[in-house]
């Protein structure tokens, strides 16, 4: 499965950057991304492991709920 970098603006709008095959790889894309946006930017740069752009996107709409807070018994 490759992994799949994005930005992120406004609004949870997703742009795919890329993707590469290996992790060292897509952590320089992540890396040459950000230092590509301006400092005032709103947007952020994600990577993501996934099997498709679709599932990809998908995990990136629908981000996980925190976990819940309170006492553990």
């Amino acid at each position: 499965m490759p992994y799949f970098i994005y930005r992120i603006g406004p609004l949870r709008t997703l742009k795919c950057l890329g993707e590469a095959a290996g992790y060292r790889e897509a952590k320089q894309g992540i890396r040459e991304a950000r230092d590509a946006l301006p400092p005032d930017s709103p947007d952020t740069i994600r990577m993501i492991f996934a099997a498709n752009a679709l599932e990809a996107e998908d995990l990136l709409a629908n981000p996980k709920p925190p976990p819940p807070e309170g006492e553990d018994d």
